[in-house]
């Protein structure tokens, strides 16, 4: 699904988006998307980010607060496959990726601050579906989630 472009919609509908205002980097093989956020705070520890990405995505983006960590990846190709075949279509993490080569063969958005190549610990923690704290946006799951090369937005509810 095409996304449209970021700075368009915040030409239309500057009052109904709030911006991630950070140095996002894209990793994804679509440089371009959208959809319905499910939330997931994390540190340093990715276990929740693969169970999250083994449900049917439909559409989703997966938003992980990570902390802002690079220390360790929160993301890699194996999770990065799983979600494209599960129908994700994205992954913001604010903190770090890995397997950056592969990312870009995928046809999947994929935000981070940053890589790392490092895997994260399995501890079994984290917090899916609580509201995370990004850029002093508070971004709630249900909400809408837009990226392209010129950052990433959010919205309480889909935008055109």
């Amino acid at each position: 699904m095409s996304s449209p472009a970021l700075a368009d919609l915040f030409d239309a509908h500057a009052e109904a988006l709030a911006l991630l205002a950070l140095s996002w980097r894209s990793f994804g093989g679509r440089a371009a998307f959208s959809g319905p956020v499910q939330t997931l705070a994390c540190f340093e520890d990715n276990t929740f980010v693969r169970s999250l990405l083994e449900e049917k995505g439909k559409g989703r983006v997966l938003l992980v607060d990570g902390g802002a960590s690079l220390r360790c990846a929160l993301l890699g190709d194996k999770l990065g496959v799983l979600a494209v075949t599960n129908g994700w279509a994205g992954v913001v993490v604010y903190g770090a990726i890995r397997d950056a080569a592969v990312m870009r063969t995928l046809d999947l958005g994929v935000m981070a601050l940053g890589t790392c190549p490092i895997k994260s610990e399995k501890r079994n923690s984290g917090r899916p579906g609580d509201p995370v704290q990004i850029a002093s946006v508070t971004v709630s799951t249900g909400m809408w989630l837009y990226a392209d090369d010129d950052g990433v937005a959010v919205s309480a509810a889909q935008v055109r």
